[in-house]
């Protein structure tokens, strides 16, 4: 039987196939989100505190809601634990879920446990509800609208390298290593936050976007959804990307292109939006926290990274 490796095909070629003649399309349900987060692929407790682990897990599911426009009310949590976990450990992390919730005004929330082989593994489903008075005012996609980004981009993965770096220190017997001048990457890596009032602030400014998506697997990844969604193109622009100082300074660091950890470093938990361009101003009046980095284009433009030199590049992830 011929073997056909699934990373010779990306991944999203081989959901394709597996779609085809089902009489079924890959899409997400209206209402809910689904993760499931692996130790060993997701996340290393060697340096991860499972109260930070919590946390973030929750964010990671109830991130892809906001995207959506939905408010969060409902998160269900099955854990998968190994023998080397005990109460203490579950409690730790259950705190960290527990806090999570409480600051999103998440009202249902149900939990289970139940065995595993290999190490931890944490499986969560979200339900959101959206107000009939989103639905109605949800734009259209066009060409030349606004593509905005919440944050920096690219900080959560160098804080990853540096993690990944001392990880021999962090299972020593010796010190802990002194991370202090790498504080901000390391919280955008362990301790990402969102806030909870994103979809009160669009609807107070009478600003709806037409798409939304939460960076996980980084802004390349999200754009190349973005023009797969809307059957149109986009160009992001180079010198428009939010890129934090101390990623820049990680980046050369470690001898790496600051532009791939923003393109494809993943783990942002930023959103990336699309606003219709004539609520332009208005936007940018009412959201300072996000920056215009690029526009929807014509189909043929395809997903494109402009350089400052105006170069189009075509934008490529993992996965595709």
């Amino acid at each position: 039987m011929t073997r056909t490796e699934i990373a010779a095909i990306g991944k999203q070629t081989a959901l394709e196939r597996l779609f085809e003649d089902s009489g079924y399309k890959n899409e997400n349900t209206s209402a809910t989100a689904h993760k499931i987060l692996l130790e060993g692929c997701d996340f290393d407790l060697v340096y991860t505190p499972l109260k930070h682990l919590g946390y973030k897990a929750v964010l990671c599911i109830l991130g892809e809601l906001y995207a959506a426009l939905r408010q969060p009310d409902s998160l269900s949590v099955i854990l998968g634990l190994s023998k080397r976990f005990c109460y203490e450990d579950v409690a730790a992390l259950w705190e960290g879920v527990l806090a999570a919730c409480r600051e999103h005004g998440v009202k249902h929330l149900s939990l289970d446990l139940v065995p595993s082989v290999n190490g931890l593994c944490i499986s969560l489903a979200a339900g959101g509800s959206q107000k009939q008075e989103i639905l109605d005012k949800i734009p259209e996609a066009r060409n030349r609208d606004l593509i905005c980004l919440s944050g920096h981009v690219g900080a959560a993965y160098m804080g990853l390298h540096v993690l990944e770096r001392e990880k021999v220190a962090f299972t020593g017997t010796g010190a802990q290593p002194d991370l202090s001048q790498y504080k901000a990457v390391l919280a955008s890596y362990l301790s990402p936050e969102i806030k909870p009032d994103l979809l009160a602030r669009f609807l107070e400014a009478d600003v709806l976007p037409s798409r939304g998506y939460f960076l996980t697997h980084g802004l390349g990844e999200a754009v190349i959804r973005l023009t797969r969604d809307t059957g149109l193109g986009a160009k992001v622009y180079l010198e428009r990307i939010p890129i934090s100082s101390q990623t820049f300074a990680m980046a050369e660091e470690i001898d790496m292109d600051v532009v791939t950890a923003a393109m494809n470093g993943g783990d942002d938990y930023k959103f990336l939006f699309v606003i219709p361009i004539s609520q332009h101003e208005t936007f940018r009046k009412e959201f300072h926290d996000f920056e215009v980095i690029g526009h929807l284009a014509q189909p043929d433009v395809g997903p494109v990274l402009v350089t400052p030199e105006g170069a189009e590049i075509p934008i490529h992830a993992q996965g595709y």
